[in-house]
């Protein structure tokens, strides 16, 4: 249907996880709206080399996670580390100076905006971690030939990266979001809902590529509700729910079952049993 053989990525598991790279110590954040969740104690650290995966039921505290993380809301200086350097009083800007990069669940208003070209969504990010501008001014040669780079890397179909991002299919667009965030070769790369409503395609180009990065040393922190995918890509899993984040457990050693219960809220993985490892902190 796709025109192509998809070959499933999956994790070798083979290399050793190094230095913590991202850490979230204690960390509470108010829910931004009546319509929001609180996060309550968030303790968290993703080291060099892994993928973390957090899976959860939509609602549960995953896009105030992101906007934590991502700079896009303060909290105390110390809630948020990246290579150990305190940053939760840094804004976005900030925080990709220190490698961090963010794809949220929202691709079309927030990963990129639909009425700019490729080049210009290419930019929106990278100015700076790929010298995109000079002396205020964008580099257009610069842009451009980052914006083909995506292209090419990602195959990411499309008319030109003059077209506007808008005009992309969902799948396409997400690959290309996907690129413009790996190809600035982040320490730290935050991911929410990867391959949500994309092709088989394009979840084996983006799986294959979160892979690849952390297997040359990034830290990798993807947040899904698909199982599949997270059982697949996680070296740890752990389970956010009403704003607080089990603690994460090998995935070898985690069950479809358990994620389930924790997902619903019922601490330690089953009804009245003793908290395990992956209960609720």
């Amino acid at each position: 249907m796709i025109g192509s053989q998809v070959r499933p990525a999956g994790r070798s598991h083979e290399m050793a996880p190094g230095r913590p790279r991202l850490t979230l110590e204690g960390l509470d954040l108010p829910a931004p709206d009546p319509h929001g969740t609180s996060l309550r104690g968030v303790t968290l650290q993703v080291r060099a080399g892994e993928i973390v995966g957090i899976a959860g039921v939509a609602g549960n505290g995953q896009n105030e996670l992101m906007m934590a993380i991502s700079g896009e809301r303060v909290t105390r200086a110390d809630a948020v580390r990246l290579d150990g350097i305190a940053c939760g009083q840094e804004g976005p800007t900030g925080r990709r100076r220190r490698g961090l990069c963010c794809v949220p669940e929202e691709r079309n208003g927030h990963a990129a905006i639909p009425d700019f070209t490729l080049t210009e969504n290419g930019v929106l990010t990278a100015y700076r971690r790929q010298n995109l501008g000079w002396a205020g001014m964008i580099r257009f040669a610069a842009a451009a030939s980052f914006a083909r780079r995506i292209v090419r890397g990602y195959d990411v179909r499309t008319a030109g990266i003059e077209a506007r991002a808008g005009s992309l299919s969902g799948g396409n667009l997400q690959k290309f979001i996907i690129g413009r965030e790996v190809l600035q070769a982040p320490e730290v790369l935050v991911v929410s809902q990867p391959t949500w409503g994309v092709d088989a395609g394009a979840v084996a180009a983006i799986h294959t590529a979160l892979i690849e990065l952390a297997a040359n040393g990034a830290a990798v922190l993807v947040i899904s509700q698909d199982l599949d995918e997270l059982m697949a890509l996680s070296d740890r899993l752990a389970v956010i729910h009403a704003g607080t984040l089990s603690t994460p457990q090998p995935t070898s050693e985690v069950t479809v079952s358990q994620l389930g219960l924790l997902m619903g809220g019922v601490q330690g993985g089953a009804p009245g049993a003793p908290a395990p490892a992956m209960a609720a902190v």
